[in-house]
C-alpha cells in the first residue's frame, strides 16, 4: 500500500560526522521500502559563469553556497509525488555538470547535508530531524580521507580549507542547529543501537501513515 504523502527524514551534522553512513544504514534497514536518498551537496550553486580560479575560492561551508530555493522546490514536488531532475555537482571543476539525474518520488525520502536544519522552511517540511554528533578530530580525519580520495584534493588544501572555512562555519551554522533535531545520534555510523532505534521510529511513522490511508 502506498503512503498518502511521502515521509521526509533530514539527517545533518558536521562534515565527516557520519551522516552518509547513517543514511546508508537506514536505507539498508528499510530496503524493502520505497526509499530515496538526496544529498544536499547536489544543490551547490551553479558556477559555470565564473572562472576556475574564482570557483576554487568558493566557501562551500556557508548557507549561501547552496541553491536552497531549488532544493525546496524539488522536495515539494517529490512530496506531491512528482518526479524531478536533480542537479549533479562536479567537485573537481567546482560547478554543476550539464546533465541532471531524473528522480522518481518515493514513499520515504532521506535528505542528508550539513545545512539542512539551518533553513526554517526546510525544517518545517521534515517529519523526522536527525543530528549526527561526532567529535571534531574524528570528523577532520574523515574529511581528509574523503576529499583526497573522492574529490581530487591535496592534503594541504583540505587542511587549509578546514581551518579557514569549515571549522568556523561549523561553529556558526551547523552546531547551533542541533537544538532543532528530534534525535541526536552520537558517534555517527558507529552507533548501531541509535540507528536501530531510528529505524524502529521510522517504521512506526510508516504504520501510522498506512492506518490513516
Amino acid at each position: 500500500m502506498k503512503l498518502n504523502r511521502p515521509i521526509l527524514i533530514g539527517i545533518t551534522g558536521g562534515t565527516g560526522s557520519g551522516k552518509s553512513t547513517v543514511a546508508r544504514a537506514i536505507f539498508q534497514s528499510l530496503s524493502e521500502k520505497n526509499i530515496l536518498v538526496i544529498e544536499q551537496d547536489s544543490y551547490y550553486k551553479d558556477q559555470s559563469h565564473l572562472s576556475f580560479e574564482e570557483r576554487v575560492k568558493t566557501n562551500y561551508d556557508h548557507p549561501l553556497a547552496f541553491d536552497t530555493p531549488l532544493m525546496i522546490t524539488h522536495l515539494r514536488e517529490l512530496l506531491q509525488n512528482k518526479p524531478v531532475n536533480k542537479p549533479i555537482y562536479d567537485f573537481e571543476l567546482h560547478t554543476r555538470k550539464r546533465e541532471t539525474q531524473h528522480i522518481e518520488p518515493r514513499d520515504i525520502i532521506i535528505l542528508e547535508g550539513i545545512m539542512i536544519l539551518d533553513d526554517p522552511v526546510l525544517r518545517d517540511m521534515m517529519d523526522i530531524k536527525i543530528f549526527v554528533d561526532t567529535d571534531a578530530d574524528v570528523r577532520i580525519v574523515r574529511r581528509i580521507v574523503r576529499d583526497i580520495k573522492a574529490r581530487g584534493r591535496s592534503l594541504e588544501s583540505v587542511i587549509s580549507q578546514y581551518l579557514s572555512t569549515v571549522r568556523p562555519a561549523h561553529l556558526q551554522f551547523v552546531e547551533p542547529t542541533k537544538r532543532y533535531a528530534d534525535i541526536i545520534i552520537p558517534e555517527g555510523g558507529n552507533n548501531q543501537v541509535a540507528i536501530d532505534i531510528m529505524v524502529t521510529k521510522i517504521k512506526s511513522v510508516i504504520r501510522d501513515q498506512l492506518i490513516k490511508a
